[in-house]
């Protein structure tokens, strides 16, 4: 049995530890917000915060989250932080498909925990490695913008 944090609430599961957070989630506690894309940690969709860092968790074994606070995309807007990225995203009509948005967000969310004024530049390198199949990257971005400015 492991014990788990996950979104603030302590958990008890009966998972192999090198079982990919992802499925621990999806399989063994039911949160089905995080999506399997790719399982080689390249498109992004599967992340999930980790102590508040993005982590692919596609790939990071469940083992490596004991002790630690796990957040899914079904905790996110549980704090300012969360709540305005979520509300820039429903102005910004940033999901198409939506298939990889709530990777997109928890990016963006740990993004301006970390940096309250993001760069164009800022905003590339946190969001590099998530994919949206559809191209909304300007939304994001725009949405990023947006979201920094009703937190300033």
């Amino acid at each position: 049995m492991l014990q788990l944090n996950v979104n603030g609430r302590d958990t008890e599961i009966d998972a192999d530890p090198a079982t990919p957070i992802l499925w621990a989630l999806r399989d063994n506690l039911n949160l089905t917000g995080t999506k399997f894309g790719c399982g080689a940690a390249l498109c992004g969709a599967c992340t999930v915060h980790l102590d508040g860092a993005p982590v692919r968790s596609c790939v990071t074994p469940v083992s490596s989250a004991v002790g630690h606070k796990l957040t899914t995309i079904e905790a996110v807007g549980q704090d300012p932080v969360g709540k305005a990225i979520q509300a820039a995203w429903i102005r910004h009509d940033v999901p198409q498909c939506g298939y990889c948005q709530s990777g997109q967000v928890m990016s963006a969310a740990a993004l301006l925990r970390t940096n309250k004024t993001p760069s164009d530049a800022d905003i590339d390198s946190a969001m590099s490695g998530n994919i949206c199949r559809c191209g909304t990257y300007q939304r994001i971005r725009a949405a990023i913008k947006d979201a920094a400015g009703t937190l300033a």
